[in-house]
């Protein structure tokens, strides 16, 4: 399980460091994408592998597939870390999180979020509120199960 909070800067040529800790649990290469909240997914290949494997099940004539599809899987990139545990992030993927300088990763149990500071910041900000609500209707409605 990926969990946790780290900041780190993204380096002029969009090269980031993700922590030993999570480099450990995720492998020697990662698939990263476009997530949802204007942040990058990023996944070890096994767990990359079972969502591929959910996503083949969906039928590509409907609109809606297809669109996740382009955005999800279109825009994935499968990187290693170099030596320094650093993974290169393609200009789209930099461009579509606003990643300018200082980074938020977190992990987030099967994968790790990649944020903008000010994003993450905002997002938090945004969310705080509402927080104990989302909890109480998450553990009310019968989703979680102990």
């Amino acid at each position: 399980m990926l969990m946790g909070e780290f900041h780190h800067n993204i380096d002029e040529k969009s090269r980031l460091i993700i922590p030993s800790k999570f480099r450990n649990e995720l492998g020697d290469r990662v698939v990263i994408t476009k997530g949802l909240d204007k942040c990058l997914f990023v996944y070890s290949e096994h767990e990359w592998n079972k969502i591929m494997q959910k996503v083949s099940n969906l039928q590509f004539t409907k609109k809606n597939v297809r669109a996740f599809e382009r955005t999800f899987i279109g825009g994935a990139s499968l990187i290693e870390f170099d030596k320094q545990g650093r993974i290169n992030i393609t200009s789209p993927l930099v461009h579509y999180a606003d990643i300018n300088k200082e980074c938020v990763i977190i992990g987030v149990n099967e994968r790790l979020e990649i944020w903008s500071k000010e994003d993450f910041e905002n997002y938090m900000n945004v969310n705080e509120d509402t927080l104990e609500e989302i909890t109480e209707n998450i553990f009310d409605s019968g989703v979680y199960e102990a």
